[in-house]
């Protein structure tokens, strides 16, 4: 059963394109055309707390850093910046850093997990990644780039959990060793790629080919001690994609969770890894679960019934770096910002945190 909690009027001057709650789903940061960001109690009055102008065009994503760097707050624009942002109260914010080094719209950022210290990665229609290191000791900012990373442009970055996913009860594991930085991208292309910190620069591991149009967002699933590794994608092509692999990340195979009516523009796992919502051109908002069987059933009709997705027959689609071939040109020109075309689309981003379990 899903009720509504809370509803809140923005005031925002033109539409608000995502929101997201901090770590504790305390505090609410929206975003919108109108080139602000707000800061807003999710549980208490509706009236912002802030407002953070630094942008000179639409705002299209912001993201929070883990509490253990103070209240920080990313924000990614239309004027082709990254501006972070830091508070000492929920009133009283500051910017932190300002990256320009993209040639144009950025339409994503992510922080990586807490344990990689205070990292940032970025994804622009420029067709490049952008992963931002800050040195918290001395306030000094370190920038590496992805280029190329995607035909035309990337619409969305999304970090891998920190933590391996090796099995919670086998004997045989002495310790949990910290993973390597990986990376997910989706782009214009259609294709999903997984990235690697190799050294001193960063790899692509896996490309995974299954949509027929513009990936429109990824999100890795948290680790919670599974020996396997998911990840979910969406696709203008209507369709929503869990990808799934072993514990050493060296095979995914795909899973179609269902087949939308309108074009998916945001998906979201909730902290504990096991439920899904997904929100897209048909102005829904569906929680999915994948049950004992592996199929994925969404939970929130209000009739309490519950619809089984139709799955295909797992098949591997990752391809190493020394089996790829050049992807296929995109034919159509891309814009400064790889958008929705509507106002309901505009509008249809979710909160990556705090859904329940």
């Amino acid at each position: 059963m899903v009720s509504l909690l809370q509803e809140i009027d923005t005031e925002h001057e033109d539409m608000v394109h995502h929101a997201a709650l901090d770590f504790y789903g305390l505090l609410l940061a929206t975003c919108s055309s109108d080139g602000s960001v707000r800061i807003f109690h999710s549980r208490k009055n509706n009236k912002a707390l802030a407002e953070l102008k630094g942008h000179q065009g639409p705002v299209w994503q912001v993201a929070w850093a883990h509490p253990k760097f103070g209240n920080i707050l990313a924000s990614c624009s239309y004027d082709r910046k990254v501006i972070v942002w830091k508070s000492t109260t929920p009133r009283d914010w500051t910017k932190l850093y300002e990256y320009s080094n993209h040639d144009s719209s950025v339409n994503s950022v992510d922080f990586a997990p807490s344990e990689y210290g205070l990292v940032l990665a970025c994804a622009s229609s420029d067709g490049s990644v952008s992963v931002l290191t800050c040195n918290t000791e001395y306030g000094v900012w370190d920038a590496k780039k992805i280029p190329n990373a995607h035909t035309i442009g990337v619409n969305a970055i999304s970090w891998c959990p920190a933590q391996a996913p090796d099995p919670a009860f086998d004997q045989r594991v002495t310790s949990r060793s910290t993973a390597v930085k990986r990376l997910v991208s989706g782009g214009c292309d259609n294709l999903v790629k997984i990235w690697r910190e190799d050294n001193d620069r960063w790899v692509e591991e896996h490309r995974l080919e299954a949509h027929s149009d513009w990936v429109r967002d990824v999100a890795w699933a948290p680790s919670i001690g599974l020996p396997r590794s998911q990840i979910a994608t969406a696709s203008q092509d209507r369709h929503v994609i869990v990808w799934s692999s072993n514990s050493d990340l060296s095979q995914w195979t795909s899973t179609v969770l269902h087949t939308f009516e309108d074009a998916v523009w945001s998906i979201s796992w909730s902290t504990t890894g096991n439920i899904l919502a997904v929100t897209g051109g048909d102005n829904n908002v569906t929680l999915w679960k994948e049950n004992t069987e592996g199929q994925w059933i969404r939970i929130n009709y209000e009739s309490g019934t519950a619809i089984q997705s139709k799955q295909p027959s797992h098949l591997p689609h990752s391809h190493s770096q020394q089996q790829q071939q050049a992807p296929q040109q995109h034919q159509q020109q891309a814009p400064s910002h790889p958008g929705p075309s509507s106002d309901s689309e505009h509008s249809s981003n979710l909160s990556n945190s705090q859904l329940s379990n």
